[in-house]
């Protein structure tokens, strides 16, 4: 391990690790005050304490961590006997949560995992007084690095060559890792894309061994790793998944995607490849990138070749929202954000070839809602970003104008629903109509009419409307 100096240190812990060769150079990490005061508590009560995983890599990649961690050698009463306020969050896996004023720390004891029977869980914890031990049982080389200002980098993997060659790598036995937790096999995907690494081969061959054990793992926990990926700096790692077999079990539907030619002039790419273009093509939220991941997801089961060759996918936007919402629904996403996509995936493709007007896109924004057309808009430049130049001008031209038309309606405060009306369900019944759904469907006749000529939204004028309808619907 010619790599590290090691050092001998009996009054800190059993090994510290300097990276570099030419120097002893310990990097420093600014620990937050709290985490270094925990730390130097355990410490002066005679324990190993250190910070631990994912904060310790994220601050030696120049990022700021969202936790800290702390691994302990003192047992979890001990932790509670040491610290005056603490919840049990996880006692009997050796988790503690230290209260420093409204902050909480989760404080863990090293451990070792019991024999894992369903790829997920282990059977039990032991406590060790052992870092190292601690730290094999953890993913990644890069996440097996602890750190206090004692000892600075403690890094027996290799986590720190690792991370120089931006690599990620199981730490020991890649088949133990992932027959213990199949849901690391997602995980090495989901850190690669967030951190532009690629997969070690031992580590990227295991999880072909592996890849079917992901049956196991609940479709909550695949739905926190897929959104992780997608949302990362590098969305297009999703065809690492593809390539190990990973969507094949979470996810058959883009499979069958990557496998769909579109022989099709406004197309370069496969059904798959063009998705994987228009989620780099949009922002990196949940929203856009699910709908930009699902967008086209029925163009499979919808696609048909005319005598000339050409393939069309009509009706894909209808009945991809309908499949983008049994596949959220499997992965137990929200209702909003399962809404929010739908939506959005329903109307992707409206005034594509310019057949829009603004008397249509009121229509369009009656439903959509105004406040999601900024989304629509996104998810339209994203559509446009995976597609071939074939009547590029054109397409660009039919953007700009959407946009223009609707920037005008706004402007103009034209009434988009019954709410926005110059007259309520109140006025309605003041000419004779008793409470009921029949004024409902006297508003929805007047927002007709005005979205149509919407000099037509004022009191006077949808008076005179309304006594016309009520008369010409008298039973």
């Amino acid at each position: 391990m010619d790599y590290y100096n090691t050092v001998k240190n009996n009054t800190t812990s059993k090994y510290q690790y300097f990276f570099g060769q030419d120097k002893k150079m310990n990097y420093k990490i600014e620990l937050p005050e709290k985490v270094s005061q925990i730390i130097n508590k355990l410490n002066n009560e005679g324990f190993e304490a250190y910070a631990v995983g994912g904060c310790v890599r994220d601050s030696l990649l120049g990022r700021v961590p969202d936790d800290w961690d702390i691994t302990t050698s003192a047992l979890p009463l001990e932790v509670k006997r040491i610290f005056r306020r603490t919840v049990d969050t996880g006692i009997k896996h050796g988790t503690v949560t230290v209260m420093l004023g409204d902050e909480g720390f989760e404080v863990t004891t090293f451990r070792v995992d019991g024999e894992y029977t369903d790829h997920r869980h282990p059977s039990g914890v032991e406590f060790t007084r052992d870092l190292r031990e601690d730290l094999l049982r953890r993913d990644f080389t890069i996440n097996a690095m602890a750190y206090s200002e004692k000892t600075g980098i403690v890094d027996m993997y290799g986590g720190m060559e690792d991370l120089a060659a931006k690599v990620i790598k199981a730490v020991g036995d890649p088949d133990a890792r992932f027959d213990e937790d199949a849901l690391r096999i997602m995980r090495a995907v989901r850190f690669a894309a967030q951190l532009g690494f690629s997969i070690e081969e031992e580590t990227r061959a295991a999880i072909l061994r592996h890849v079917e054990f992901l049956k196991d793992v609940s479709e909550e926990r695949i739905e926190t790793e897929l959104t992780k990926l997608i949302i990362s700096p590098h969305p297009e790692f999703i065809e690492n998944a593809y390539d190990l077999g990973i969507t094949k079990v979470i996810l058959p539907e883009f499979d069958k995607m990557m496998e769909t030619p579109q022989n099709n002039p406004f197309h370069m790419y496969d059904v798959g490849r063009h998705t994987i273009k228009v989620m780099q093509g949009v922002p990196a939220t949940k929203l856009m990138r699910y709908t930009a991941l699902l967008h086209d997801i029925s163009k499979p089961d919808c696609k048909t070749t005319d005598e000339k060759g050409i393939d069309h996918f009509k009706m894909h936007s209808l009945l991809g929202a309908d499949k983008a919402r049994d596949i959220m629904k499997r992965l137990k996403m929200d209702n909003d954000i399962i809404k929010s996509v739908t939506r959005l995936i329903y109307w992707h493709d409206y005034g594509i070839y310019g057949d829009f007007t603004k008397r249509s896109l009121r229509r369009m924004l009656n439903k959509l809602g105004a406040e999601n057309f900024p989304d629509f808009l996104a998810v339209r430049r994203g559509d446009m970003f995976g597609q071939s130049n074939y009547r590029k001008e054109e397409k660009e031209e039919n953007y700009r104008y959407l946009e223009k038309l609707y920037n005008e309606i706004m402007a103009e405060g034209n009434c988009l629903t019954v709410k926005e009306l110059d007259i309520k369900g109140q006025d309605i019944m003041q000419l004779g109509i008793p409470a009921g759904p029949k004024v409902g469907e006297t508003l929805n006749y007047l927002l007709e009419k005005v979205m149509d000529e919407p000099e037509l939204n004022t009191r006077e004028e949808l008076t005179k409307l309304a006594e016309e309808y009520i008369k010409n619907n008298q039973e």
